[in-house]
């Protein structure tokens, strides 16, 4: 088969990104397919392609809404309209309509803890899946840094769908999260796996320290000023991205806009299709930017603080120079960063005192959603604690809440340990490029001449760039930009 005439035909695109052929050839001849491709590479591609020739429907689980519904978006964004997302925001008469036109849909999203109840997955079963994608597939490991309980069902899943080929997906996986995906999804021996390394050559590296927060936006300021446009600014926190992004736009940054998911759907897909238009130089966001968005020229990636990991670290990156010219990650850190770290890893998992408050509430006969409704636990703590509950195996509550503090306590640990990591990351006096590649147990061929801050390289190194004449021809309409957004997304599922 000629899959590049396939590729011209149904994308227009006339050669194949590093990886994509090879996995898309993996899925057509029903091998079971892990792949390991950086952000950046159009794994959507991989599993979009591989439906329209198989043919019938293929079912994408996705663990972020607001990535899900930008996938939709995109979708159909470029006139495809089978396409629909089933997660818990949608209204009971959505519902409805999503599973009366069941059957005429290609691509399907759904949230896993949505995918994962008896309904849902009895529904499916009626249909002939093609193919099962598995996207950010490291969520389903133990020992991945974002470790999602609902994920480990997905074998169940699988089985249940009348084990349909698996296509698992992610940016970033270590020898034993890949071999955890393989093994909880139940992969058969005709199997393969295509990692394409996280070392991207063209991507320069350097950490710069600072005294204080005050001292990263004067930073902040002064790289901007300085480095090529576009580019994406990351943020551990809502609300220092739109103080940062004010801050920019205050001092002659004005194409400068943030983005998080509190920001309304139609807001997003607007600030990001200004983004991909050139109408915006500066993004300031928290991760929730980027998943979904091919840009390739973008040319500087910040970090405001340091993520949680190395594996956050080295996605996030990823957005950065997929045209393969020279672009530049630089992080900024300062003395408090680690103490913000490890309230952030307090945060995502629930403490003690907020396990025994949950079996208190199952003893008083509240459900889940009771429980999230008296705002003391969020739902991602409910989510994980009942999922425990009903998945370990114990005599009593007072032992099953002992063995949830434990798991809990080990999830905690790990967390730790990786944080632990990116800190070492940042100090390090060697190659940070070297450090990378090392860390997920990658061989480490040569240093390259221009590399990282350790290896000699300086962001002063980088021209001052010339100042841009203004073309009235490139003037953005976004009223009608955005009126022709909405007219394609009329309908909640379908036209």
């Amino acid at each position: 088969m000629d899959l590049e005439k396939k590729l011209k035909e149904y994308f227009g695109f006339t050669s194949f990104r590093k990886g994509q052929k090879e996995v898309i050839e993996s899925v057509l001849n029903g091998f079971d397919t892990l792949a390991v491709l950086p952000t950046g590479t159009g794994k959507s591609l991989c599993y979009q392609l591989a439906g329209y020739i198989i043919g019938g429907p293929v079912i994408i689980v996705s663990p972020l809404l607001s990535l899900m519904q930008d996938q939709v978006e995109s979708i159909r964004y470029r006139g495809e309209k089978r396409v629909a997302a089933y997660n818990s925001f949608l209204s009971r008469a959505e519902k409805q309509e999503f599973w009366r036109r069941i059957d005429q849909y290609r691509f399907i999203f759904f949230s896993p803890e949505m995918i994962t109840s008896e309904y849902v997955k009895a529904e499916l079963a009626k249909l002939s899946v093609s193919l099962l994608v598995i996207d950010e597939a490291h969520c389903i490991s133990q020992w991945g840094y974002d470790f999602r309980p609902d994920y480990l069902q997905l074998g169940e899943v699988r089985e249940a769908l009348g084990h349909p080929s698996v296509l698992a997906l992610t940016a970033t996986a270590t020898p034993e999260v890949q071999l955890d995906i393989k093994q909880k999804l139940l992969f058969k021996a005709k199997q393969n796996t295509f990692n394409a390394g996280v070392n991207r050559p063209n991507l320069l590296f350097a950490v710069e320290n600072v005294s204080s927060i005050q001292e990263k936006f004067e930073y902040i300021l002064s790289l901007a000023d300085r480095l090529p446009k576009p580019g994406i600014i990351y943020f551990s926190s809502k609300r220092l991205a739109e103080e940062v992004c004010a801050w920019l736009k205050g001092n002659g940054h004005e194409k400068t806009s943030f983005y998080h998911a509190d920001v309304e759907s139609d807001d997003r897909i607007l600030i990001q299709q200004q983004f991909l238009d050139n109408q915006l130089d500066i993004i300031c966001a928290t991760s929730a930017f980027g998943m979904g968005v091919n840009k390739e020229d973008v040319r500087f990636v910040i970090h405001f603080q340091p993520p949680l990991q190395l594996e956050s670290f080295v996605q996030e990156i990823g957005r950065a120079g997929r045209d393969g010219n020279e672009s530049y990650c630089i992080l900024l850190h300062a003395p408090l960063d680690e103490q913000l770290q490890l309230q952030l890893i307090d945060y995502e998992l629930p403490a003690e005192n907020q396990v025994y408050y949950f079996f208190e509430c199952l003893k008083a006969g509240k459900d889940p959603k009771t429980i999230i409704q008296d705002n003391i636990l969020n739902e991602t703590h409910v989510r994980i604690l009942y999922f425990l509950y009903q998945n370990i195996q114990y005599n009593d509550s007072n032992e099953a809440v002992l063995k949830i503090v434990n798991w809990l306590e080990q999830r905690r640990i790990l967390k730790t340990e990786k944080a632990k990591s990116m800190m070492k990351f940042i100090d390090t006096n060697q190659c940070r490029r070297e450090f990378m590649i090392r860390y997920f147990k990658e061989d480490f061929v040569t240093r390259q001449e221009v590399c990282c801050d350790n290896c000699g390289w300086s962001i002063l190194s980088i021209p001052a760039p010339q100042p841009k004449q203004n073309n009235t021809s490139d003037l953005f309409d976004w009223k009608a930009e955005l009126a022709l957004m909405l007219g394609q997304r009329e309908g909640s599922l379908m036209k």
